[in-house]
């Protein structure tokens, strides 16, 4: 902890920008996640209005279900597609520039939201939200490849974590603007869609004062100049020749100064182990069960008898456990390690997982069950905040090089928002079949990636992207002989 606080007292010029980034990015990805559960009413609401006024008759029940899933899949969808193009947008134009891009598409979906009450037109809400999920797929992409680019080595883990942290921050303000006291209200709602606005506003504007990342204007504008100039402005005065050299190492080591396509990454014989890593730590994101625990916490809390009317806050709550769990993280793992904090992470989910189907199944043997599974729920949460849902996007910018950075998290966003669809569609079958041990799936999931990740994720934890390739190598190349990383001295 003391030596994150001296080494941000040291580097603070980057600490107003991972605000900035993460106020403009992480917050409105969070925040989107969360606050179209508490618009659902009064949205479908305002559906059932709109259709009175233009047919003169109540909307049937099947249209405001039709209607209300177009709303929700838009987002998705428009995720995907803005993920599918995050790639040639941070190879063609830069993460600044592609951050400025998302901030005015931003704000039109914010418009397009806010102002669909007073327009009368819930179309609105659908171009809104589709283009909400291709400004977030977008955004997402470079926001995350930015934060890798710009930290310095001894603030990498800091830097890399702060994303779940507003990501996280973003999805408790969903929850606490979607209350009856704040927003949630059949006025206010609207507002309440619109607010993520005023944040990729905020960005817009200081973008124009910030410069493009080190690694892109060394390795693709072959400029050392501004190269240079771009490291003093984030990092402070000095030479930072070190780490130019270690930039330019990484293209010596790659033969390459472009980045990859997907397909190329694909085929890629030097990146296959990397990719199978990344592939299988997103995949454990996504089958973590944390939807599940969510979908199941409110039934669990009616059961132990908590009143209805206070189960809202309860999950407040939850998510503010959660927001705790991911700063503890932060704090924590420039000491402790990535696979440490990630494996026993993994290790006590699963536990919680274990322990949750055998209450769930017993609950109704006696009064005092219900409240053993609201601990185990809460604990879960706690755990996933401080192992996946925070070191998932750390691991992945710290295990892929400069020129694969934008084709890997194409294909991890996208694999995120196909997941998301996915599991929003398949996930209620899978309840009604199998009840609480729906769990179990999860359980499994965890332990056998776990074990895969035990075995072939290095710890990355203090060292160069030479180092980190150069342990891949050995699998990547386990016949041929590797060359030796190249070592640089750790000083800025």
């Amino acid at each position: 902890m003391a030596g994150i606080l001296a080494d941000l007292v040291k580097h603070w010029r980057i600490l107003p920008l991972i605000i900035v980034l993460g106020l403009g990015n992480g917050l409105p990805f969070g925040y989107h996640i969360s606050v179209i559960s508490s618009s659902s009413v009064f949205v479908k609401g305002f559906m059932n209005q709109t259709w009175i006024r233009r047919y003169g008759s109540s909307i049937p029940e099947e249209t405001v279900t039709l209607l209300w899933s177009i709303a929700i899949s838009v987002y998705s969808v428009g995720g995907l597609l803005g993920s599918l193009v995050s790639g040639y947008m941070s190879r063609r134009f830069g993460k600044r520039r592609s951050h400025i891009f998302s901030d005015l598409l931003g704000i039109t979906a914010s418009l397009c939201l806010g102002l669909s009450k007073i327009s009368g037109s819930y179309e609105m809400i659908f171009v809104g939200r589709f283009l909400y999920g291709f400004t977030l797929g977008l955004a997402i992409n470079i926001y995350v490849q930015y934060l890798g680019e710009i930290s310095p080595r001894n603030l990498r883990g800091f830097t890399n974590t702060s994303a779940p942290i507003f990501v996280t921050t973003g999805k408790l303000l969903g929850q606490i603007v979607g209350l009856s006291e704040v927003l949630g209200t059949e006025t206010l709602w609207p507002l309440m869609l619109s607010l993520c606005g005023v944040t990729e506003l905020l960005q817009l504007i200081a973008m124009n004062f910030y410069p493009e990342t080190p690694p892109y204007l060394l390795l693709v504008k072959k400029d050392q100049y501004r190269c240079l100039k771009s490291m003093q402005r984030i990092w402070g005065p000095g030479d930072h020749q070190i780490t130019m050299n270690e930039i330019l190492a990484e293209q010596e080591m790659r033969q390459t100064s472009r980045s990859l396509s997907v397909m190329e990454l694909v085929k890629e014989p030097s990146l296959r182990w990397q990719l199978y890593v990344v592939i299988v730590i997103t995949f454990t994101l996504q089958m973590s069960g944390i939807n599940a625990i969510f979908y199941y916490a409110r039934s669990v809390f009616l059961t132990a008898g908590l009143p209805p009317e206070k189960i809202p806050y309860i999950v407040l709550g939850m998510a503010s456990f959660e927001l705790m769990a991911v700063m503890l993280c932060s704090m924590m793992i420039e000491s402790c390690g990535r696979k440490v904090l990630l494996l026993g992470s993994y290790g006590f989910m699963a536990t919680m997982l274990g322990g949750l189907t055998a209450t769930l199944s017993l609950q109704g043997w006696s009064h005092w069950i219900p409240y053993c599974s609201a601990v185990l729920i809460f604990l879960f949460i706690f755990f996933y905040g401080m192992g996946p849902g925070t070191l998932t996007l750390a691991i992945v910018i710290e295990i892929c090089s400069h020129s694969s950075r934008a084709a890997v998290f194409v294909i991890i966003t996208c694999l995120n928002w196909t997941g998301l669809y996915v599991i929003g569609m398949v996930f209620p079958y899978v309840e009604a079949f199998l009840g609480y041990y729906c769990f179990l799936i999860f359980f499994a999931n965890i332990v056998i990636s776990g074990t895969f990740l035990f075995f072939f994720l290095p710890e990355t934890k203090g060292k160069t992207i030479q180092q980190i390739t150069a342990e891949f190598d050995k699998l990547n190349f386990k016949n041929k002989k590797v060359q030796e990383p190249i070592e640089f001295s750790t000083s800025l």
